[in-house]
């Protein structure tokens, strides 16, 4: 069954809310790295060694390049959070224009719908 116009407006609402009510947000990828120093004598030569680390490092394309950012330990969670509510926000604003769209389209189904009721009133 078609949702109403007014449910469909309600839904779109809910959305706009929750759009207004988002946190500190950042794109990217975070991920974790181990590094290799290079010095023959450094334990992160031994074979079974994972390396230094780890170090953050938060990762994401800007005008078509990589930029990546090294984020200190301390600001992992917090980066993560952030991660999290930028794809939160990806995700409502994709509701909210396909909300927005059937508002859009059910205005204009009713504004049909009414002028073609005129024509049958008035005898055209």
């Amino acid at each position: 069954m078609p949702q109403s116009l007014n449910d469909i407006q309600r839904e779109r609402s809910r959305l706009q809310l929750a759009l207004s009510q988002m946190d500190d947000l950042r794109p990217g990828s975070l991920v974790d790295r181990f590094l290799k120093c290079g010095k023959p004598t450094c334990r992160c030569a031994k074979p079974d060694s994972p390396g230094h680390g780890p170090s953050y490092s938060l990762t994401r394309e800007v005008e078509g390049r990589t930029v990546t950012k090294i984020i200190p330990p301390s600001a992992v969670g917090q980066t993560q959070r952030q991660i999290a509510e930028y794809r939160r926000f990806r995700e409502l604003t994709r509701e909210f224009v396909e909300a927005s769209e059937k508002v859009c389209d059910a205005q204009l189904h009713a504004a049909a719908s009414s002028a073609a009721q005129e024509v049958r009133k008035n005898g055209a």
